[in-house]
Order: C-alpha cells, then sequence, then structure tokens
C-alpha cells in the first residue's frame, strides 16, 4: 500500500471513531431524557423509543461504518424531547393571570355588599 492510501485509510478511521462517539454521546442524552417521559405524552415515548430502536437497528440508510443518520435521528429526537419538556415546564409554572392559571390565594376577589 502506498502512503497516500495509508493517510485515506487513517483519516477514515478517525471520522468514523468520531462519529460514533458522537452517536454514543447522543444516545446517552436521550437516555437521560427517559425519566421525563411520563409526562411528555404518547408522543415523546414514540420519539424516543423510535430512536434507539432505530439506532440500534442494523439496517440504516447509510452504512454502519457512518454514523451521521444515528446521530441525524438522535439530535431530532432530542430536539423534540427537549421541546416537550420546555412546553411542559411553562404550562407548570404559569403566571397568576393568564388564562387557565391556577387563583392566586393572596388575590381572591369578594363580591362588596
Amino acid at each position: 500500500m502506498s502512503r497516500q492510501a495509508w493517510v485515506l485509510v487513517v483519516i477514515a478511521g478517525i471520522l468514523a471513531i468520531a462519529t460514533l462517539v458522537g452517536a454514543v454521546l447522543l444516545a446517552v442524552r436521550v437516555v437521560r431524557t427517559r425519566r421525563l417521559l411520563t409526562g411528555l405524552g404518547a408522543g415523546g415515548k414514540v420519539a424516543f423509543y423510535g430512536a434507539l430502536i432505530y439506532t440500534v437497528f442494523p439496517i440504516d440508510l447509510l452504512p454502519d461504518p457512518i454514523y451521521l443518520d444515528d446521530m441525524g435521528v438522535l439530535a431530532g429526537a432530542l430536539i423534540y424531547l427537549s421541546r416537550l419538556v420546555a412546553k411542559r415546564r411553562a404550562a407548570d409554572r404559569r403566571l397568576p393571570g393568564q388564562p387557565d392559571a391556577p387563583p392566586d390565594p393572596d388575590r381572591v376577589r369578594r363580591r362588596v355588599p
């Protein structure tokens, strides 16, 4: 093998390892959001389990040494789940006076006789 071929093999190996590390890190972040799934509804659960199944499933859009499609699916699921969590947290902490907000106990309106 020539020197140029070895350089290409080394570069391809480094890129494969880097994408594998990226996919593993994204998978770990998605798994950490699992504890938030109880209040996210069916859409959150489908996104979570769908992303994990696609990542470990042997049939991919791109061959397995190239983890870009897995990383894309995991990143998309992570973005979707984080938006669902943000919406849920915003709904839980509505300010008094907003529609559908719980009444403020200090500002109970009483009828004046």
